[in-house]
Order: C-alpha cells, then structure tokens, then sequence
C-alpha cells in the first residue's frame, strides 16, 4: 500500500485529490497539512511514502517544507503547482523533490504520478518538466563542470547526458543498442557515484555541471 499525505493551503484541493487517491486499491491518504510546517510534522508522524507538496502555502513554503521532508529519510516529494513554469520548482527540485504536477492535471495521471514516485523513479516524463529544468537550471546559475562527474566512465556519461534529456531506461536502451536491463544498471551505478536521490536530482545535477547546455544558452 503506497501511503501518501496531502499537503494544500486549500481544503476543496486536498478533498478532491483525496477522494481520487483513495479510490485505489494500491494508494491511501494517511494525513492532510494545510501549510509546509504541518507537514513536515505529519510526514514525521505518520511517515508517508509520498507527499503531495503545494509549492505556495502559508508559514512555511513548500520549498522549505520539501527540504526539511527529504533530509535523513526516503519519503518522496510531488511538487504541485497552478502553473507549469513556476519559479519556485527548480528550487524545489534541488531541495530533493522528484518531481511536479500541475493542479488541474487528469486524475489518471496524479494516480500514475504517485505510483511512479513511490517505486523510486523521477516524474520527469513530461516535455513541461524538462522544459522547466532546462530553464530554471540557467536561471540559478553559470553552470560550472563539477569534480563530482570525474568518478563516471565515457559509457555513463553517455547515459547521464540521455537522463538528463528526459529519456526513460527503454529509450535510453534502444538509443545505445543496450538491454533495458543494463540501461537501468547504468542509471543505478550512476546515481550511487554521484550520491543522488534519483533521475531528478541526475538531471539538476547535469544542467548544474554544465554536461548538458539549456536551450536558452545556444541560441
């Protein structure tokens, strides 16, 4: 059972994502928080496997909220937001979270959002999300090649650069003429040399060390 705590400054938000999560066989929605403070005191309390994160509440802000969630645990943040490119949510994916939604999403896709989060993936599918990413990644800073890439082989650079391009370990696979298998073992070793949470935190971490240039920058 995937536990999930609901985290809204509105009430008519958290009800109706609750009534569509709690339709599921598989998903339960064991707390609700009304600002960032009540929720990271609920994840601490009742230890969810995913929180559904509002970026702007009352407070404490989702930002700070999904910092505070993520240190020393592995509960795993969606970031919710009104609009698809939101200031706030590269800065929240920095802060560990992995991944985002827009509010008015369909319910079969928050349904699929939090199963794919609660397995350990990245809610990085979407052209918005990688869009956003590339944006916000200049926006905070030049980037810099980092020390930390030197531990990666060529082969893992490769799949790190498709990572951070958005592509699924299938894609990844079929683009180096690789078995899912070893496209997903690559990914793996990857995100332990580098000590990150998962495909999110590859992704800033390429846009930060300058492996992969936003769009914005080489035009």
């Amino acid at each position: 059972m995937i536990k999930v705590l609901l985290a809204d400054d509105q009430r008519l938000v958290r009800a109706g994502f609750k009534s569509i999560l709690d339709g599921e066989p598989d998903i339960e929605v064991v707390a609700e928080a009304a600002n960032g403070a009540e929720a990271i005191g609920q994840t601490r309390a009742r230890k969810p496997d995913v929180v559904l994160m509002d970026i702007r509440m009352p407070e404490l802000d989702g930002l700070a909220a999904t910092r505070e969630v993520v240190k020393n645990s592995d509960v795993r943040v969606i970031i919710l937001t009104t609009f698809d490119l939101d200031d706030y949510v590269y800065g929240a994916l920095r802060a560990g979270a992995s991944g985002f939604l827009v509010k008015d999403t369909e319910p079969m896709e928050l349904i699929h959002a939090v199963r794919v989060v609660a397995r350990g993936d990245a809610l990085l599918a979407p052209a918005v999300t990688r869009r956003l990413i590339a944006e916000f990644a200049g926006r905070v800073a030049r980037p810099a090649t980092s020390p930390r890439l030197n531990s990666l082989t060529e082969r893992e650079r490769e799949v790190m650069t498709l990572v951070a391009a958005g592509l699924s370990n299938d894609e990844i696979a079929a683009k180096l003429v690789l078995s899912p298998a070893t496209a997903k073992t690559h990914v793996s070793r990857i995100m332990t040399k580098l000590d990150v949470r998962d495909r999110a935190q590859l992704v800033v971490l390429a846009y930060e060390s300058a492996m992969v240039t936003p769009a914005w920058m080489s035009t």
